[in-house]
């Protein structure tokens, strides 16, 4: 079932209310109606901040030039090099890591995806969240100990969700049980063709994390934590098992499908994560601006 945006993040957020209320005030200030300025991961004009991360390539490394910005987009493409797609599972890491924040990103699948792409990569991409540090990425790892909200586009005819939740090298907590397989289904609707899609994601540490798609909470869950597996070629030393992810970087995905993103935006929301209040009225305002 889905509900209002209002109503989930009410829910979601009633604990942290119920154990923090020192930040509660009769007075209302110009303060507490302001919201975050928006910060643009993605400005239009490069990747200066960002840090590729390709399978079989250090980091560093953008191969092909998988990752471009053209056109006032910042695209996914494989005409540079991919004579085939060889899991070469590509990553871009923002350079700055965070913890408590509220992420908006546009996104459109265009073309025909590369030869070599595996069935379920077919406009397939991904927003990785609380990922760790590139630079401690393996040559060979496939993909970051992270946890994925996964971007899926439709073929037109089939239902196929988008903004699920995918756990390489990590888990969750759903409905106060640990959720330990690799992947699960949101509640969103379809998108089919090169539409463009906006996906939010509200990340408050490893309290609550909420995938969000026109105002419709589709997903929600707690406790992220390293733990189980679905990740290759890692570093022993970066995969310590049932450790809370409290924050991290966050990448998007190159899994042998040509995407593109016009819009990456992020409100911080560090300053408030003790003011839970706060947290519910600024999300509701940010809710109010329309792409």
């Amino acid at each position: 079932m889905k509900l209002k945006m209002g109503a989930m993040l009410a829910a979601g957020m009633a604990a942290l209310l119920s154990c923090n209320t020192s930040g509660s005030s009769n007075t209302k200030t110009a303060e507490q109606d302001s919201i975050p300025t928006a910060i643009q991961l993605f400005n239009g004009k490069d990747m200066n901040d960002w840090t590729a991360k390709i399978r079989h390539h250090e980091s560093g490394d953008n191969y092909a030039n998988t990752f471009r910005v053209e056109d006032g987009l910042l695209k996914v493409r494989y005409d540079g090099g991919y004579d085939e797609f060889n899991q070469q599972y590509g990553h871009l890491a923002y350079n700055t890591p965070y913890s408590y924040y509220y992420l908006r990103i546009e996104y459109r699948f265009v073309d025909e995806q590369t030869k070599g792409g595996e069935g379920w990569a077919w406009r397939n991409s991904g927003a990785m969240l609380h990922g760790q540090d590139p630079k401690t990425m393996l040559k060979d790892q496939d993909f970051p100990i992270s946890v994925e909200g996964q971007l899926l586009g439709g073929d037109g005819t089939t239902e196929r969700t988008t903004s699920n939740l995918c756990t390489p090298g990590t888990n969750v907590v759903i409905d106060q049980k640990l959720f330990t397989p690799h992947c699960i289904n949101s509640t969103s609707k379809t998108y089919h063709g090169d539409q463009w899609v906006t996906a939010d994601f509200l990340v408050l540490g490893d309290s609550l994390i909420q995938h969000i798609l026109e105002d419709q909470v589709v997903l929600s869950y707690s406790k992220p934590q390293i733990g189980g597996d679905n990740v290759l070629s890692y570093d022993a030393k970066q995969k310590q098992d049932g450790k809370a992810l409290t924050g991290g970087y966050i990448y998007l995905q190159s899994e042998s499908h040509p995407v593109d993103f016009r819009k990456v935006d992020l409100y911080d929301l560090s300053e408030y994560k003790d003011r839970p209040a706060d947290i519910e009225r600024i999300v509701k305002q940010i809710q109010q601006k329309k792409p």
